[in-house]
């Protein structure tokens, strides 16, 4: 059977913006299909490394390379909530008070080094990356369509750091973490071979991410498909199961990922290899939210994938 011509189109367009972004960030293809892939399913990023290894550059090279509005917001340990979501001030003129907006209102938000704010700035963000809204003084504003969060953080051993409770880390549909580039990706950046950022932007072609996740959605799941997904699940909620166990939001987070996934790999429907590829970044920061884990590989490992 031919493949639909939509498909083909699709397919090119992510397999160029994966390979420019890959000039500009070295050796890192793995994690770039993943942090694609998180963006087709309408999720939320969380970057976790040592400072200096590409967080900020994926980020941006993201949401230009998808041609969404970009904005950057460090959180210091003196940023307030409001500071985010803006605020109600004062119009003279008038006499009645006009909203304001904060960086939270674009399409993805760069929250760098999330974890050095306090805890109460981390949950100003609950709210718009559940529902895409912020509540100022009583009244809802909508957020822009499509909107991402891809919030960097660094090891919470470093000082001035407050880890992020479960129940926001529970909102990144992914966690990744980018490491060190092996030696040749290395010495081609230090060689100067990689592409500048802005060179990237004046070099490609923006790709239409609504469009895609609408195709995304797509995907085709077979019921053995979601039967393997709930396995993986149940076996996470068993009690002599380390670790946390997974949510319903977890599933289906899971089950848009592997759509992604298999859209990347240039097919129609949903494998267990695509459950596979994903699972790792997807259940690894709610099993075990302070540290590297490995539960996720160890609850493959029991689950039988052919059915």
């Amino acid at each position: 059977m031919p493949t639909p011509p939509e498909q083909l189109e699709a397919e090119g367009a992510l397999a160029g913006l994966i390979a420019s972004i890959g000039r500009v960030l070295l050796g890192k293809e793995h994690q770039v299909r993943l942090a694609v892939a998180g963006l087709l399913a309408r999720g939320h990023l969380l970057l976790e490394d040592l400072p200096g290894t590409g967080k900020t550059t994926l980020a941006e090279a993201l949401a230009r390379g998808f041609g969404l509005a970009f904005k950057r917001v460090s959180f210091t340990s003196d940023l307030l909530p409001a500071d985010l979501t803006g605020i109600n001030v004062l119009d003279p003129g008038s006499g009645t008070f006009r909203f304001q907006s904060g960086p939270l209102f674009t399409q993805v938000l760069l929250a760098d080094e999330i974890n050095r704010a306090s805890p109460r700035t981390q949950s100003a963000l609950l709210e718009a990356m559940a529902a895409g809204r912020v509540s100022i003084d009583g009244t809802s504003h909508d957020l822009s369509r499509p909107f991402v969060v891809i919030a960097t953080q660094n090891g919470l051993d470093q000082i001035g750091t407050a880890p992020l409770p479960e129940s926001q880390l529970d909102r990144f549909l992914m966690r990744l973490s980018l490491g060190f580039p092996e030696r040749a990706a290395e010495r081609a950046l230090l060689a100067g071979e990689a592409l500048r950022l802005d060179a990237f932007l004046d070099a490609q072609a923006p790709v239409s991410l609504p469009a895609l996740q609408q195709r995304c959605s797509r995907q085709h799941c077979s019921p053995a498909l979601l039967d393997y997904v709930l396995d993986l699940v149940a076996l996470s909620r068993r009690a002599d199961q380390p670790g946390a166990p997974l949510s319903p939001r977890a599933s289906q987070g899971l089950v848009a990922a592997a759509r992604a996934w298999s859209l990347l790999e240039g097919r129609p429907f949903v494998t267990p290899a695509d459950v596979q590829a994903v699972f790792p970044s997807v259940a690894e920061h709610r099993l075990e939210p302070s540290s590297a884990g490995g539960l996720s590989e160890r609850l493959m490992e029991q689950v039988d994938a052919l059915r």
